[in-house]
C-alpha cells in the first residue's frame, strides 16, 4: 500500500495519508509522497480543491522521531539531515500556501508537534469534536520552533506560547474557538461536514478563488494602506475575467451563470 492515496471525486482531490502504524508520521517517504502531489495539484486544472486526512486513530503525530534518532549515528551528529529535514518540510507547508485550490484538514484524534503544523498550515480545518491539538515538543526537550510559525499565524500569541512552553494539548471546541479550525463536529459527522465544505468551495469559479487566496495571504503580511492597494489591483483585474461578467450578469438575471472553467 502506498504511503498516500489520492482520489479525486468531481472537482475534490482527496489525499490519505496511509501510514497508522506509525501514527501518519512526517517521515522522509511521508513528506516526499505529499510534496510529490501538491506539486501535481499545482498545475491539475480540474481540481477546485483539496481533502487530507489519515488513516487509523491519528491525523498526524509530527516528525518521525525513530528516523530522527537514527540520524544522530551520523559522524555530525545529525546536522546535515536535520538541516535537510526541516528544510524539506517547511517546503512542503509553503507549497500548500502555494497551490491554487484550497486545502482542508480532516482531523481525528491526534494532531501534533509538525501534525499540528500541517492542519495550521491548511487553509481549512474540521476536527471531529474529541481530537486533540499540542506542540508537545518541549516534553522531550524539542521546543516546536517550526510549527511555531505556522500555529502563532493561527491563533492569538498567548495561546500559542502557552501550548508551545507547557507541551499541553487543546480539544478541538478549544481549537475552533482561538481559529486553529473551522469547526469542530461530532466523529460521525466528520467526513460528510469536511466533503460538504469542499464541494461549496469547488463550486466557486476557480480562477476568483486561485488570485482571492494568493491576495489573502499576501496582504496579510502589509500594513493596511499597502494591503488596500494591493486588493483593489487584485480587485480590477478579477472585474475584467469573462467568467466574472458572466456571474454578475447572471445574478442580476437570477439565473445559474454559465462559467467557462
Amino acid at each position: 500500500m502506498a504511503i498516500l492515496e489520492r482520489h479525486d471525486t468531481g472537482a475534490v482531490a482527496h489525499l490519505h495519508m496511509t501510514a497508522p502504524e506509525r501514527l501518519n508520521a512526517l517521515s522522509d517517504e511521508m513528506l516526499a509522497a505529499l510534496q510529490d502531489q501538491f506539486d501535481l495539484l499545482r498545475e491539475d486544472r480540474d481540481i477546485r480543491a483539496v481533502i487530507l486526512s489519515g488513516a487509523g486513530k491519528a491525523f498526524c503525530a509530527g516528525h518521525d522521531l525513530k528516523q530522527m534518532t537514527q540520524a544522530r549515528q551520523a559522524p555530525d551528529g545529525g546536522r546535515a539531515y536535520f538541516t535537510d529535514l526541516f528544510d524539506r518540510c517547511a517546503a512542503m507547508m509553503l507549497s500548500i500556501r502555494a497551490l491554487p485550490q484550497p486545502v482542508i484538514a480532516r482531523v481525528h484524534g491526534i494532531a501534533t508537534a509538525a501534525g499540528c503544523q500541517l492542519v495550521a498550515s491548511c487553509d481549512m480545518a474540521v476536527a471531529a469534536e474529541d481530537t486533540r491539538f499540542g506542540v508537545n515538543g518541549v516534553n522531550i526537550g524539542l521546543f516546536c520552533s517550526t510549527p511555531m510559525v505556522a500555529l502563532s499565524r493561527n491563533i492569538p500569541r498567548k495561546q500559542a506560547f502557552e501550548m508551545l512552553t507547557t507541551g499541553g494539548f487543546i480539544d478541538a471546541p478549544r481549537a475552533a474557538a482561538l481559529g486553529l479550525i473551522n469547526r469542530a463536529v461530532p466523529s460521525d459527522r466528520l467526513e460528510e461536514e469536511t466533503d460538504a465544505l469542499a464541494r461549496q468551495v469547488a463550486d466557486k469559479l476557480a480562477a476568483a478563488v486561485k488570485v482571492g487566496k494568493q491576495a489573502f495571504y499576501t496582504q496579510a503580511e502589509m500594513g493596511l494602506a499597502e494591503a488596500y492597494d494591493y486588493t483593489g489591483r487584485v480587485m480590477v483585474e478579477n472585474m475584467l475575467f469573462r467568467d466574472t461578467e458572466e456571474g454578475i450578469a447572471a445574478f442580476l438575471d437570477k439565473r445559474p451563470p454559465d462559467w467557462t472553467q
